[in-house]
C-alpha cells in the first residue's frame, strides 16, 4: 500500500513533463482561422492609415500613395513570414503574430516628410528607415538585456502617449477626412457656380486670373455624420461588453466579433 502514493507522484510528473505548454500548443483550426483573421483585421487598419499619413505629409498623388500602401503591406507580408517561421537562429520569434506598423516612428517621418515633400522626400525617408533597421538589428542583443529597466509603467506610458497622439486619425476616419468629400468645409455652392460660369466657354465675364481658386467657405453637411458617428460608437461598446462579460475564448475574439457586428449595422443602413 505504501507504494501507490509514490506510483501516483510519479505518473503525475510524467503527465507534467509532458503537458505541452500553452504558448505551444495548437488550437483547432477553427479558432486559429478566428484568431487569424482578427490578427490581419487588426493590422490592416494600422497598416493603411502609416501610408496614409505619411503620404499626404509627403504630397504624394493618390496613385504614389495607392503604391505606398501596397508595398507596406508587401513588408508586412515578408516580416510576418520571417517572425511566424523563424529565419536562422538569430531571426524570427517563430511565433504565431502578425508584423503590422509602427506608429513609434509616424512623428519622426511626418518631420522628414514636411522638409522634403515629394519623391525625393520618400527616397530620403526610406534611405532613413533602413539605416534605422540597420541599426535596429546591431544593437538588438544589447537592448534585450536592458529590459529590466523598463518596467510596465515605462513602456505601459509610452504606448498610451502613442495611442492620445493618434486619436486624431481615429476620429477623421469617424467624422471625415480633412480633405475630399466630408472635408468638414466645402466650397459655398453659390461661388462653385459662379466660377463654372466665369470658366465656361464662351462666358461674357473677364477670365479668371492664372492660379485664382476659392477657399471652402461654408460647412460641408456631411462631416461628422451622426450615422458614422454611431456605428462606431456600436462597435466599441460591443467590444467592450464582450471583453467584461465574456469568457474564455469569445473574449479573445472581441474585437473581430466588434467588427462583425459593425459591419452588420452599416449593411443593414444601407451605408456599407
Amino acid at each position: 500500500m505504501s507504494s501507490l502514493p509514490a506510483a501516483s507522484a510519479s505518473s503525475d510528473a510524467v503527465a507534467t513533463s509532458s503537458a505541452v505548454h500553452p504558448v505551444d500548443q495548437r488550437l483547432p483550426m477553427g479558432r486559429l482561422t478566428a484568431l487569424g483573421l482578427q490578427h490581419v483585421l487588426v493590422m490592416y487598419a494600422g497598416a493603411v492609415a502609416v501610408p496614409l499619413i505619411v503620404g499626404r505629409a509627403l504630397r504624394l498623388s493618390p496613385d504614389e500613395v495607392a503604391l505606398l500602401i501596397s508595398a507596406d503591406l508587401f513588408c508586412c507580408g515578408i516580416a510576418t513570414l520571417i517572425q511566424s517561421l523563424g529565419a536562422t537562429q538569430w531571426f524570427g520569434i517563430k511565433l504565431p503574430v502578425m508584423m503590422g506598423v509602427t506608429f513609434a516612428s509616424v512623428a519622426p517621418m511626418v518631420a522628414i516628410a514636411n522638409a522634403n515633400p515629394g519623391v525625393a522626400g520618400a527616397q530620403l525617408l526610406f534611405g532613413s528607415i533602413i539605416g534605422a533597421g540597420a541599426i535596429s538589428i546591431a544593437i538588438a542583443p544589447m537592448v534585450s538585456r536592458m529590459l529590466r529597466f523598463f518596467p510596465p509603467v515605462v513602456t505601459g506610458t509610452i504606448i498610451a502617449v502613442i495611442g492620445i497622439s493618434l486619436m486624431r486619425v481615429g476620429i477623421n476616419w469617424i467624422f471625415g477626412n480633412p480633405f475630399g468629400p466630408t472635408a468638414p468645409a466645402i466650397v459655398d455652392p453659390v461661388y462653385a457656380k459662379w466660377l463654372a460660369d466665369v470658366t465656361s466657354p464662351g462666358s461674357a465675364l473677364p477670365p479668371v486670373p492664372k492660379g485664382f481658386a476659392i477657399l471652402p467657405t461654408v460647412p460641408n453637411p456631411r462631416y461628422a455624420d451622426l450615422t458614422g458617428f454611431g456605428v462606431a460608437a456600436i462597435v466599441l461598446v460591443s467590444i467592450l461588453l464582450i471583453v467584461k462579460y465574456a469568457k474564455g475564448f469569445v473574449a479573445n475574439i472581441s474585437v473581430l466579433l466588434g467588427i462583425a457586428i459593425g459591419a452588420v449595422v452599416a449593411s443593414a443602413m444601407g451605408i456599407m
